[in-house]
This record gives C-alpha cells, sequence and structure tokens, in this order.
C-alpha cells in the first residue's frame, strides 16, 4: 500500500496537506492579532464598526481562510468538531457560558492557554488566559472548524479519486 500510495505521489500530497493546515492556523493567529484594540460592537462584524465575539470570529475565518462560518456563538460550536481541551491547537475555537447559557461567547486559541476574543461593550478584541479564574469557570469546550483545511480536503478528494 505505501508503494502504490509513493507512486501514485499520494505520500507527497498527503504531506502537503499537513504544511497546508499548519500554514492556514498560523496565519488565523497571526490575522487575529492585527484586529488587537478594535473596539466591542454588539451584532458588528468588521474592524470599521468593531466587532462582538461571533461577528470577530466569523470575520477571522472569512478573511483568513475563506470560510464563512454561522453569525452566532452557538451555531458556530454547533457546526464544529468537539474536541477534547488537551488537543487544543492554534486557531481552533473555544466557548464559554458568559450570559447563563452554553455556547454564549466564543474566541479563537492563540496557543499556551490563551485566546483573543471580542469581549463585552467599552472593550477591545485582546489576548486572555484561559486559565484566569473568571475564563476558567465559564469554559464550555472546544472546537476545530474542520473546513479550516479546505485545500487540504479537496487534495484528499482528488487522491481518493486517483485511487479508484
Amino acid at each position: 500500500m505505501g508503494r502504490f500510495m509513493s507512486d501514485k505521489g499520494l505520500l507527497e500530497r498527503i504531506g502537503q496537506m499537513g504544511v497546508t493546515v499548519r500554514d492556514r492556523t498560523s496565519d488565523l493567529v497571526v490575522n487575529a492579532m492585527a484586529f488587537l484594540g478594535v473596539p466591542y460592537r454588539r451584532g458588528g462584524s468588521s474592524a470599521e464598526t468593531g466587532f462582538d465575539c461571533s461577528g470577530f470570529v466569523r470575520a477571522i475565518y472569512e478573511q483568513t481562510v475563506g470560510l464563512v462560518l454561522p453569525r452566532k456563538a452557538d451555531d458556530q460550536a454547533a457546526v464544529t468538531q468537539v474536541i477534547e481541551r488537551q488537543e487544543l491547537q492554534p486557531g481552533d475555537l473555544v466557548f464559554f457560558n458568559t450570559m447563563r447559557r452554553a455556547f454564549s461567547h466564543v474566541g479563537i486559541y492563540v496557543g499556551e492557554g490563551k485566546f483573543i476574543h471580542s469581549p463585552k461593550p467599552g472593550q477591545q478584541v485582546r489576548v486572555e488566559d484561559m486559565s484566569g479564574s473568571y475564563w476558567h469557570r465559564r469554559f464550555d469546550g472546544a472546537r476545530r472548524v474542520v473546513g479550516a483545511g479546505e485545500a487540504g480536503s479537496a487534495a484528499a478528494a482528488d487522491a481518493a479519486r486517483e485511487r479508484r
């Protein structure tokens, strides 16, 4: 099987897929950091007008990888893959219960136990530590946006077709 995959160039393509996903998650974090200091605005979805939490996440994913996530945090949680906290990678989504309901707040994990988000009225996009007592108590779960490696998914589909 390994020789077949090698002969067809599939091993190289699979390796390239991993690089594509890694590059895109790096791009997500770098792009998100460029919006530090943008003010919070309820219902906001642009740097010009300000962001709410889900509008920020949606804008970053759309601008960076071309994926349009749902508008609301709980809907974003519903369309993404559940992962364990210890599996978090930069670019994954982290959800919190900040309004006495599940998945009422979302941010983007940046690594080392920190996430970037648009917190609340009067505040700005910022990075925070998930181990702080407020966020630790309200953590609802982590999710991975499976389509973040869309180019990788296309390559995998091409490879599957070639095997037939």
